[in-house]
């Protein structure tokens, strides 16, 4: 089987890795979720609402009754949980930190600590976790993470100047801002890694054009044209979309392959990577900007309070 034509069937053993994977209990977190316990990862489903991630979790073991699966709260607008769920890891290792959860294309509300909520929960939430569990990730067998992007990377544009959007705010715009910032953070992880001797791998990913409940999820009160725009992707969920099973493959392939360079991104082999099997992709030139990256990281430091301890590898 070429890689070309990877599925779940071809992700390798499993046994005796613990992963984690925020946004876990629906769309491409639970099929995530699923995949990695049903080839014997150990699975901690990271979620806001711990009812939902239960039943998420019932269902991974409905289908796969030897699964290894956990709930715990997670909620990334909100840096106290995030330094909660990092702290209930403090003594153990972590093998896989998947990126998952994120919001899109909200009307501007703000997180429990003042950031913009796109920036924040898909950016900023993701950083401080990921820095906050870089002790147990050093602890890991090959660890990686896993950070989804999108193909809306594209269009965005990190605007140092009005980084939180206070001053002009398009719901698209800030949606693409975050999505280019989960990139950059992943490359900038990558090459910070490296740089100190670390087997820890940092890797990319976006699903291409998913049928998920994402596109919708809580952009009721953003008025007509909102509720027009939220109407029309309904509609081509509904006919243009993969399903979220193929949508998680370049998260599975990203976590998975054995012989990935860090640094990868994965998307959707299809026309205009919208759909398809997975395979390394390439990105936009400002995702690329070194410079913006060591910028975007320090900001993201002030912002979170969380400095990343990448202790060198001796």
């Amino acid at each position: 089987m070429t890689d070309t034509k990877w599925t779940s069937a071809d992700i390798p053993d499993q046994t005796g890795r613990s992963a984690i994977v925020t946004g876990a209990n629906s769309g491409l977190g639970l099929v995530t979720a699923r995949e990695l316990a049903r080839r014997g990862a150990a699975v901690t489903l990271a979620v806001r609402d711990t009812a939902k991630g239960e039943r998420a979790a019932d269902s991974i073991r409905e289908a796969e009754p030897a699964a290894e699966v956990d709930v715990m709260p997670l909620d990334l607008a909100d840096l106290d949980s995030v330094r909660g769920f990092a702290a209930s890891r403090a003594d153990t290792g972590v093998d896989l930190l998947v990126n998952n959860a994120g919001v899109m294309a909200l009307p501007r509300r703000t997180t429990k600590d003042g950031f913009e909520m796109q920036l924040g929960t898909n950016h900023l939430g993701h950083f401080a976790l990921t820095g906050l569990l870089m002790p147990a990730l050093e602890k890991g067998e090959d660890p990686r993470v896993v950070t989804l992007s999108s193909g809306a990377h594209r269009i965005g544009k990190v605007n140092f100047e009005d980084l939180q959007s206070q001053r002009r705010y398009f719901r698209w715009a800030a949606y693409g801002q975050s999505k280019l910032a989960n990139l950059t953070f992943a490359f900038e992880l990558q090459r910070r890694a490296a740089a100190a001797g670390l087997s820890l791998k940092s890797m990319a990913a976006h699903p291409g054009y998913a049928a998920t409940n994402l596109q919708t999820r809580g952009s009721g009160d953003g008025g007509l044209l909102t509720k027009v725009e939220d109407g029309f992707m309904a509609v081509t969920n509904r006919v243009f979309a993969q399903s979220d099973e193929m949508g998680a493959l370049p998260t599975l392939y990203a976590a998975t392959k054995p012989d990935l360079a860090g640094g990868s991104f994965i998307g959707p082999d299809g026309v205009g990577e919208q759909r398809g099997h997975p395979h390394v992709v390439d990105s936009n030139g400002a995702s690329k900007d070194r410079a913006a990256a060591r910028r975007l990281w320090e900001v993201s430091e002030q912002l979170t309070e969380v400095s990343f301890d990448l202790v060198t590898a001796r």
